[in-house]
């Protein structure tokens, strides 16, 4: 069952697409910034955020009728990418990751139904 109007679901497209490409800069200027910023789960973690995202978007522009399930794991990812990535005090490139996250999150959550997905803690 699809949740969400045409326009809704164009502008989930939309702020996946953006987190995909956000995710997949940071990993850049973390792997550039070394230290912390380079820490293996961190890197993971945004990489991971990037894939789901570009997935999503991809059940959504092909009419998945799956699509509130992938989108349901996609907002879980960028909320635990969007507290990681806000670690970073006085960190432009981090902050900005963490705001994409959150938004995508949020559509994605949306786009879902309020779907949340269990997972071990």
């Amino acid at each position: 069952m699809a949740h969400g109007s045409p326009q809704e679901l164009e502008a989930c497209v939309d702020a996946c697409t953006e987190c995909h490409a956000v995710c997949l800069a940071t990993v850049a200027y973390c792997l550039d910034e070394g230290g912390d910023h380079a820490a293996p789960d961190h890197v993971t973690l945004l990489l991971d955020c990037a894939q789901i995202c570009q997935t999503s978007a991809d059940y959504m522009l092909r009419g998945s009728t799956l699509h509130t399930e992938t989108c349901a794991v996609c907002a879980d990812v960028c909320e635990r990418c969007a507290e990681a990535c806000s670690g970073w005090a006085d960190d432009e490139e981090m902050a900005r990751c963490a705001e994409v996250c959150r938004r995508c999150a949020e559509s994605c959550r949306r786009m879902a139904g309020g779907t949340r997905v269990a997972h071990a803690a």
